[in-house]
């Protein structure tokens, strides 16, 4: 592929309670790529060579992801959505692949607290933004650094398509070494709207990010407050 696009066609609208066409479409291909990951060495090492590279230099990649493309998937940007998300899949190690993707990012999106609205449900999925948000909470001290996370975003949220495809591998490379994989489907209908909403969409990555983190801040306040000792007070002895 070059970096020369055909315009993508919009996103389809969601029916109110359920996902979204797209994120439907999505959650098929992103399990049959992992089946064969799991299944077939040899594949998923086709579908690894092919990581941040364009269309027409990943040859191995046709024979497992072409079979696999909806048939409505037809102009570059999209199609190289589809082959990307697989050999970022595929890349991951083999521990990572199989770990639950719900609880860091549920972690993230908890907010029991009282300063935040109570979560609804969504016909998307977590967002990348909320994924890096969990990935700095992760594992306590060890998790990813704040400021490395937010300056990483904000990277990803400035590109272009094909800059975007580029530095996408060593973001979610980030995010799996802290064992918070992003949700894979999610991430492929963003890849797919981004030639047309990648504004829109790098400011839902940014306020979710943000909105998660300024949770985590009250909620570490408040557990610091719990562990204060009582003051005494005056009529005791």
């Amino acid at each position: 592929m070059t970096d020369t696009h055909t315009s993508a066609a919009p996103a389809p609208t969601a029916d109110a309670g359920s996902p979204s066409p797209w994120l439907t479409q999505a959650r098929g291909f992103v399990a049959r790529i992992e089946a064969v990951c799991a299944a077939d060495p040899g594949a998923r090492a086709a579908l690894r060579s092919g990581l941040g590279k364009p269309l027409d230099e990943v040859p191995r990649m046709h024979r497992i992801v072409a079979p696999l493309l909806p048939l409505s998937v037809r102009d570059d940007d999209t199609q190289r959505a589809f082959y990307t998300l697989a050999s970022l899949i595929a890349a991951q190690k083999s521990e990572v692949l199989r770990a639950d993707r719900a609880a860091p990012v549920a972690a993230a999106t908890n907010t029991s607290g009282d300063d935040l609205p109570a979560p609804v449900p969504s016909p998307y999925g977590p967002s990348l933004g909320l994924t890096f948000a969990a990935a700095v909470s992760a594992d306590g001290r060890n998790g990813l650094r704040e400021n490395t996370a937010e300056t990483r975003l904000n990277l990803l949220t400035r590109q272009s398509t094909p800059g975007l495809h580029r530095h996408l591998p060593a973001a979610v490379r980030q995010l799996c070494d802290k064992k918070t994989p992003p949700d894979w489907a999610q991430l492929l209908v963003h890849l797919r709207a981004w030639p047309r909403d990648r504004k829109k969409i790098g400011r839902r990555w940014l306020q979710d990010f943000y909105r998660a983190r300024h949770k985590a801040a009250l909620d570490a306040a408040r557990e610091a407050a719990d562990t204060l000792p009582d003051h005494p007070t005056d009529d005791q002895p």
